[in-house]
């Protein structure tokens, strides 16, 4: 006798362990309890960092999915992709954040990310994005998935071109990552005066005056 399973119906026939890696307490626990609550589903691992992740980690509680933050005390998420993904490359990562800028999804999705979620997900749908990636798929919020079909659409002729160099594009990525001068100086090998200097012409060209305000036009794809 021949037995068939349609995709509900083996999804809902094994468990799938899940790790979450939030700093934000609420949030995580919150995550963690609807997890808790879904049949199939098991939150085996609900901590702030990677670092802590990773100290957890071994090879007797090798989460199926990992929900994990950008923004992370320490480690970042993109990091962490890479160290997680090193010594459990079957691990599918999916980042869930508040960051939904071109630099933040591709350097994630290079790294190894399966999916890419904006935290103003309703639970429900991060339930289906789950299911989505264990059946092969890989979920992204729909403003993310835009991005994603529009970088590799082709680019108008007219396209405005930047007035930035590459190495003030470089420092434009640096403050939107959060970085002091004095990391974007220590990322680029380049003085924090020489950092300053660039940023001066960063605001002169953009015709702006703060920091906020090249991250905006950043976010907005005008640089």
């Amino acid at each position: 006798m021949v037995f068939t399973l349609n995709l509900k119906e083996l999804i809902l026939s094994i468990m799938i362990n899940i790790a979450l890696i939030e700093d934000d307490i609420e949030i995580g626990d919150a995550i963690r309890d609807y997890l808790n609550s879904i049949s199939e589903f098991r939150c085996v691992v609900n901590t702030d960092s990677v670092e802590r992740f990773l100290n957890h980690l071994n090879d007797d509680n090798v989460p199926d999915v990992i929900l994990m933050d950008i923004g992370l005390p320490g480690m970042s998420g993109i990091e962490g992709i890479k160290f997680i993904k090193e010594k459990y490359p079957d691990i599918d990562i999916i980042m869930l954040t508040i960051h939904y800028d071109s630099h933040h999804i591709f350097q994630s999705l290079c790294a190894g990310a399966s999916g890419y979620l904006l935290k103003n997900l309703p639970f429900p749908e991060i339930k289906q994005s789950i299911e989505m990636l264990y059946a092969g798929g890989a979920p992204m919020s729909p403003q993310i998935a835009r991005k994603v079909i529009h970088y590799f659409q082709p680019k108008k002729s007219k396209e405005i071109k930047s007035p930035l160099t590459s190495k003030e594009k470089e420092i434009v990525v640096g403050l939107v990552d959060g970085l002091s001068y004095k990391m974007i100086a220590d990322r680029m090998y380049i003085s924090v005066e020489t950092v300053r200097s660039h940023i001066k012409n960063i605001y002169k060209k953009l015709h702006v005056h703060n920091k906020a305000d090249v991250i905006r036009k950043s976010f907005h794809g005008e640089i």
